[in-house]
């Protein structure tokens, strides 16, 4: 069976709100303040270890406008373009980026056929209410945290309006020159 991991970038004080810059949130862009080819190297490898992405409509919209034109040397952008992405949306009728396939049904239906068909592990990356809702319906099987030595004081926070208590187990901890820690913990 897969496993349906959340790889999230977050401050200190929990948000997660627009790290790369691209959404207008006044303090986006916060993640650029701390460079860490540890944590770059860590997210090459991250994204290659996976077979395919499941993402929500406003972080597919997102991906979708900026990964079609990159390359790079290391094949992260080849990998990105190339594997299988769901995007879960009730409003979007068709994803063009390639190899992408919309989700409209009920979110436990779908992505627990997802997670019975044959394959690799499925990344989710960003889309918060997406992760809320599988945190909520228990389908969640790992979180990564990178957590950012940077607190914002507002922002949209990863966890905020979680119906219930999820228990997790502490996995890794990696500490990076930074002073960025990723922090992985399985569910209990």
């Amino acid at each position: 069976m897969r496993r349906i991991v959340v790889t999230e970038f977050v401050s200190v004080d929990g948000v997660m709100e627009d790290p790369g810059g691209a959404e207008g949130f006044r303090h986006g862009g916060w993640t650029f303040k701390f460079n860490d080819p540890q944590g770059m190297k860590y997210k090459l490898d991250e994204t290659l270890g996976h077979d395919a992405l499941l993402l929500g409509r406003v972080t597919y919209e997102g991906f979708a406008k900026a990964w079609p034109g990159m390359t790079d040397d290391a094949g992260f952008a080849d990998k990105m373009n190339s594997m299988p992405k769901y995007v879960v949306s009730r409003t979007l009728t068709r994803a063009d980026w390639n190899n992408s396939t919309v989700l409209d049904g009920d979110l436990a239906t779908q992505v627990s056929a997802l997670k019975a068909q044959d394959g690799g592990d499925i990344l989710v990356a960003g889309s918060a209410t997406l992760v809320r809702g599988l945190t909520d319906l228990g389908l969640v099987d790992e979180y990564r945290l990178m957590v950012f030595p940077i607190v914002l004081g507002e922002g949209k926070r990863l966890f905020d309006g979680v119906g219930d208590a999820a228990a997790l187990t502490l996995a890794d901890v990696k500490p990076l020159e930074s002073g960025t820690v990723i922090l992985t913990y399985h569910r209990s």
